[in-house]
């Protein structure tokens, strides 16, 4: 499959509605934990089996965004969102079977494995297109896509606890919902696939392809021998663990915080907590990888990084005294998580140009996984240790933000240490012109 070429007078602002076609459609993965209670009363699942699919599913993520990153760059983003489509899709199908025929194991490798294969390479598969046409604003561009897969939930949640109410929380009415879900998402993500196209190479494509060539171009190959990548990897992987330390465990920690004062949080008002951080993740990948582009991307991941330690901070100190304190701060804290993933394409595309940058940021993914498994890891393990020792409150989680600071820390320290690239990983300027050539020349 070609890449599809643009043709003439072809509008740039038509690639950002492609792209988000699909991340509002693999975003479906922040809302799993609507199908948890149900899976759990119908196969008879603890709470850690139900979260299976959904570890699973991000574990895969990375992984296939790392090993499929180059293949895409090299097939195009048609190519990339109709694989991305066949495998989030087809995952939902076969978890469909696997709760009709409660057969868990299923379930698990459907969403979990197949599914997770196409989370990773539809998150991957606009970034290096947007960034080629909006080479003068990255970080918006790329914001635009990526707040998608963070608002998905904010879609496929009501419409999940719909569908669940409205078919039954058995077996039979999870397979139903299942199978409704992988048909929707099918013809929502086609709308991609047809409209997605590159920017020509020719001169006549109002210089959109020349600028996105200029400047430093490195290969993903190049790219991970370099300690530029491996500072960002840590800089990823310390905003995630953080963010998602508090985004796992949302409800259940804004009710221990408050359970002993004199006004405790009800079930209702700690689900809406949990609406709030989603668009406040949200809001925050357009919004800071917006301002990126004003004030440089090492500047935003220090407010990412030096408030959001600040910010845990405040939780840790003052949290418990102050509901809105403590819902302010935790909001910040998930806006910064969400800028986070939105700013780090341009980042990249700032140190090592555009050239293989799809490829180079599937790579870098590998720190969403290992932040996937760190950041819950450490806030419950610690809580479960609290609670053992006779806790309960707040000082359930005083030295998870601690360890969340620390982190933190570490992260902005990374992010200082990073400088351009050395010229010796340069890619040869007619290398990288021919190759973009053979790329893209080819008509749709």
């Amino acid at each position: 499959m070609s890449p599809p070429v643009a043709p003439p007078g072809w509008s740039r602002w038509l690639v950002p509605p492609a792209a988000l076609s699909v991340h509002l459609s693999i975003g479906q993965a922040y809302a799993w934990s609507v199908f948890k209670p149900p899976l759990e009363s119908a196969l008879g699942l603890s709470g850690t089996q139900s979260a299976l699919p959904f570890q699973l599913g991000i574990v895969m993520l990375g992984l296939s965004a790392a090993f499929g990153g180059t293949l895409v760059e090299r097939k195009g983003p048609r190519w990339a969102m109709t694989v991305a489509l066949v495998c989030f899709s087809s995952g939902f199908l076969l978890s469909a079977l696997g709760a009709s025929l409660e057969q868990y194991w299923l379930i698990v490798f459907g969403y979990g494995f197949v599914g997770g294969i196409g989370l990773g390479i539809g998150y991957i598969s606009p970034v290096s297109t947007l960034i080629k046409w909006f080479p003068d604003r990255p970080g918006m561009a790329t914001g635009i896509a990526i707040m998608g897969f963070g608002g998905g939930a904010l879609i496929a949640s009501p419409w999940s606890a719909q569908m669940l109410e409205s078919f039954g929380g058995d077996s039979s009415g999870i397979a139903l919902a299942f199978l409704v879900h992988g048909l929707s998402y099918a013809v929502f993500m086609l709308l991609g696939v047809l409209l997605v196209r590159v920017p020509r190479p020719a001169p006549g494509a109002p210089g959109i392809a020349r600028q996105a060539s200029t400047g430093p171009q490195v290969s993903a190959q190049q790219a991970i021998r370099t300690p530029q990548f491996w500072l960002l990897w840590i800089v990823l992987c310390m905003n995630v663990t953080a963010g998602i330390g508090i985004l796992e465990k949302a409800a259940p920690m804004i009710t221990d915080f408050f359970a002993d004062t004199s006004t405790p949080v009800s079930v209702t008002a700690a689900a809406g907590f949990v609406a709030l951080l989603s668009a406040a993740n949200m809001a925050g990948r357009i919004g800071w990888s917006s301002t990126s582009d004003l004030i440089g991307r090492k500047n935003i991941y220090r407010v990412y990084l030096g408030a959001g330690a600040l910010m845990y901070a405040l939780i840790a100190l003052f949290g418990d005294s102050s509901k809105p304190l403590f819902v302010l701060c935790a909001l910040v804290i998930l806006s910064f998580y969400g800028g986070g993933f939105a700013t780090i394409p341009a980042y990249l595309k700032d140190l090592f140009g555009t050239y293989q940058v799809g490829a180079i940021h599937g790579r870098l993914l590998t720190a969403w996984s290992t932040a996937g498994v760190l950041g819950p890891l450490i806030v419950n393990w610690i809580a479960d240790r609290q609670e053992e020792a006779g806790r309960h409150g707040a000082s359930l989680y005083g030295l998870s933000f601690v360890i969340m600071i620390g982190l933190l820390v570490v992260g902005f320290v990374a992010n200082e240490l990073v400088r351009p690239v050395d010229p010796r990983h340069h890619v040869p300027a007619p290398k990288e012109a021919a190759h973009a050539e053979r790329q893209q020349s080819e008509p749709a």
